[in-house]
C-alpha cells in the first residue's frame, strides 16, 4: 500500500500562522520535501520538529520527484513543503502532484496560508471573481503580449512580482490597462513591515519611481470595466483592417488602429484578419 503525500501550507511571514494540524504533519511523516532544505529546517528547529529532509524544487523537480514518488509507491509518507504559502500552486509541486495522481498515490491538503489570496482579501477590490496569474513573463515583449491579452479580463487579477522588477512591471500595467486603472499593491504580508497601497497604475509607477522597492509583492488590479469591451463585431473591425490596408497602410498597423478604435485585442484582431478572406 502506498503512502500519503501531505501538502503542507507554511508561514508567508509569521510563524504564529502555522496551525496545529501542519505541525502535527511535519511530525507524523517520514520525511519532508522542501524548496529549500535550509529554510525549512529553521520552520522545523522553531516548532522542535525532528525529521530528513530532501530538496524539491524547480532545478530538480523531475529527478527528485520520481524519487519521492519511489518512496511514497514504497510505503513512506511525504510532507512537501515550500519556503513560504501553500505548495503546487504556481510552484513544481503541481508535477509531483500529478505524478501521484497518475499513480493513485493519495494526496492530502493541510491548508493555511496563501499570499495571494490575503492580498485579495485586504485589496478593497471585487472578490467574487479573480484570476491568479502569479509571475509575469521575465522577457518584456512576452511579459507585454500577456498583459495584451489580459486587457479585456473583467475579473481582479493577482499577480505576484519582485522588488527589483515592480517599477517596469508597473509601467507595462499601465501602457496595457490604462493609467486609470485601480491597484492595491500588497507588500510583506503578515510580516512586521505589512503595507497596502491602493492606487492606481499611473500613481503606483510613480510612487516607485521616487521610492525604492522593497519586499516581496502581491499585485491586486480591477478588472476591466465592462463598458470597455468592444462594441463593433469582430468581422467588422477585420472588414476596416482590410479597408486600411487596401489603402496602402501595413497589416500590423492597420490593426493596431482599428483596435485602438475598437476596444479589441489586437492580437486576436490580427489573427482574425490573417485568417479572414479579402473581398
Amino acid at each position: 500500500m502506498s503512502g500519503t503525500l501531505y501538502l503542507v501550507a507554511t508561514p508567508i511571514g509569521n510563524l504564529g500562522d502555522f496551525s496545529p494540524r501542519a505541525v502535527e504533519t511535519l511530525r507524523t511523516v517520514d520525511f519532508l520535501a522542501a524548496e529549500d532544505t535550509r529554510v525549512s529546517l529553521k520552520l522545523c528547529n522553531h516548532f522542535e520538529i525532528k525529521k530528513s529532509l530532501v530538496s524539491y524544487h524547480e532545478h530538480n523537480h523531475v529527478t527528485a520527484g520520481a524519487s519521492i514518488l519511489q518512496r511514497l509507491l514504497a510505503g513512506e509518507s511525504c510532507a512537501l513543503v515550500t519556503d513560504a504559502g501553500t505548495p503546487a500552486i504556481s510552484d513544481p509541486g503541481e508535477d509531483l502532484v500529478r505524478l501521484c495522481a497518475e499513480q493513485q498515490v493519495p494526496v492530502v491538503s493541510i491548508p493555511g496560508c496563501c499570499a495571494g489570496i490575503s492580498a485579495l482579501a485586504v485589496s478593497g477590490l471585487p472578490t467574487g471573481r479573480f484570476v491568479f496569474e502569479g509571475f509575469l513573463p521575465v522577457n518584456r515583449r512576452n511579459r507585454r503580449e500577456r498583459l495584451e491579452a489580459l486587457r479585456r479580463e473583467e475579473r481582479t487579477i493577482l499577480f505576484h512580482e519582485a522588488p527589483h522588477k515592480l517599477l517596469s512591471t508597473l509601467e507595462d500595467l499601465s501602457a496595457a490597462f490604462g493609467p486609470d486603472r485601480r491597484i492595491a499593491l500588497c507588500r510583506e504580508l503578515t510580516k512586521l513591515h505589512e503595507e497596502v497601497r491602493r492606487t492606481t497604475l499611473a500613481e503606483a509607477a510613480a510612487f516607485y519611481r521616487d521610492n525604492t522597492p522593497k519586499g516581496e509583492f502581491v499585485l491586486v488590479v480591477a478588472g476591466a470595466e465592462a463598458e470597455l469591451r468592444a462594441a463593433v463585431p469582430l468581422d467588422e473591425a477585420v472588414a476596416q483592417v482590410h479597408a486600411l490596408k487596401s489603402q496602402g497602410m501595413r497589416l500590423k498597423d492597420a490593426v493596431r488602429e482599428v483596435a485602438e478604435l475598437t476596444g479589441l485585442s489586437k492580437n486576436d484582431l490580427y489573427a482574425a484578419a490573417l485568417d479572414a478572406p479579402v473581398s
